[in-house]
This record gives structure tokens, C-alpha cells and sequence, in this order.
């Protein structure tokens, strides 16, 4: 029998949810500092812009590489790379808490590779969504398309216990709905990108590879959406 003294008092994160979480903050921490003249010198102040620039996930540069043929691994990076850097401390922030929550939640059931798999999977997907269906010279940056994948596999496993427990199973997209609502709130009140097509492809991408990491996931969801 354990000890009750001996029991953590939180479960540990999964291995890959943490080093996903240390690297995207390390950067904005690093980042931060430089932009403050707390390291680096002078020519920190532009870190920020210059990762930017190398790293976040350019529309254009994609469709010039759709154009050409042409697919330098300095730019074909950039769809695992833009989850990485982030527009301000405050981003990351939140990108990295959620990234916590969802991961861990994720990662209990799926495992550690699934959630680098999801993670990876919804940051490509959300790249070429939005450098298929965006035309604009705004580059797409920070983790929550990926983290959008997180939400669409927990999505997926809220569903099969909704069913499980016989309750109504459209409850588990009740998550995304209310996220999709708030982005459309605040983009009607202070402006937005287009960057929600981003983070709904990285939710698709994310539900989808859930139905089959789970064995027997495709099938169910086959047979539910056929009696439905």
C-alpha cells in the first residue's frame, strides 16, 4: 500500500507535453529579454522580428514554392517551425498554459509519441491551410494552431466517453464552439487575422489522427456518423 504522504500531490506531465512547453517559453523568455537589452547587446532589440522573419510560416513564400517547384529546407521548416515563436510574452503565455492543460490531458491517455504526433500533425495541417486559402503577406506564428490539434483530440475523447456513459455526444465539441465564438467576439471588437483557419485545420487535423491512434476509432466513428 502507498503511503498517502508519499503520493504527489500533481501528476506528472508527460515527458513531451513539458519539453514542447520549455521550448516554446525559453524562446519568448529569451526573445523578451533581448527586446529589453537584458541580453544579447544592441542587436537583441531585433531578435524577435528577425525570428519572424526566418521562422514563422509565410502564405506567400508557400504559394511561390507551389509556383516553382522549388522547396528550400529553410522555408519547408517553417511548418514546424511558427508554433515556436511567438508575437509577444502574453501569447506564449496563454499558447503554452493551454498547450499544459490539453497535453496533459491528452498525453494520460494517448501517450507521449501521440501527443508529438498531433502536435506535429496539426502544425502542418494548419500551415497549409492557411497558405492554401490566405493571400496576404501576415505570417502565421504561435502555437495554437497545434494546440487546436490538442483540443480536437481531446475533442475525440470526450466523444467516445459521451458515448460510453450514453449522454449526448455533440456536448464534446461544446469546447471548440466556445473558443471559435470567442475568437469571433474579439475579432469583431478589436480586429483579426485570418489566423482562425490556421487553428481550425490544426482541430481537424488533431480529431482525426485521434480516430487513429485509438484502435477501433475509425470504425466507431464510421458506424456512429452512418446511423446519424
Amino acid at each position: 500500500m502507498v503511503h498517502p504522504f508519499n503520493e504527489r500531490p500533481v501528476n506528472p506531465l508527460p515527458p513531451v507535453v513539458a519539453a514542447l512547453f520549455i521550448v516554446i517559453v525559453g524562446t519568448e523568455v529569451v526573445l523578451s529579454l533581448g527586446a529589453r537589452g537584458l541580453v544579447g547587446g544592441p542587436g537583441a532589440v531585433g531578435w524577435r522580428l528577425d525570428a519572424l522573419e526566418r521562422f514563422a510560416f509565410s502564405s506567400q513564400v508557400f504559394r511561390w514554392m507551389l509556383d516553382t517547384g522549388q522547396w528550400p529546407i529553410e522555408h519547408v521548416i517553417r511548418f514546424l517551425s511558427y508554433p515556436f515563436v511567438h508575437g509577444s510574452f502574453t501569447h506564449a503565455l496563454f499558447a503554452g498554459v493551454m498547450l499544459l492543460a490539453l497535453g496533459k490531458m491528452v498525453g494520460e491517455t494517448l501517450g507521449n509519441l501521440a501527443v508529438l504526433v498531433v502536435f506535429v500533425a496539426a502544425s502542418v495541417a494548419g500551415g497549409l491551410a492557411y497558405g492554401a486559402l490566405v493571400d496576404t503577406s501576415q505570417p502565421l506564428f504561435g502555437a495554437f494552431p497545434p494546440v487546436y490539434g490538442l483540443i480536437g483530440a481531446f475533442t475525440y475523447l470526450l466523444w467516445l466517453k459521451l458515448g460510453e456513459l450514453g449522454a449526448q455526444q455533440i456536448r464534446a465539441f461544446s469546447l471548440i464552439g466556445f473558443l471559435l465564438g470567442l475568437q469571433l467576439v474579439f475579432g469583431l471588437l478589436f480586429g483579426g487575422g485570418p489566423d482562425w483557419i490556421a487553428d481550425l485545420a490544426g482541430f481537424v487535423a488533431g480529431f482525426a489522427v485521434a480516430t487513429l491512434l485509438i484502435p477501433g476509432g475509425w470504425a466507431r466513428l464510421r458506424s456512429r456518423l452512418r446511423r446519424d
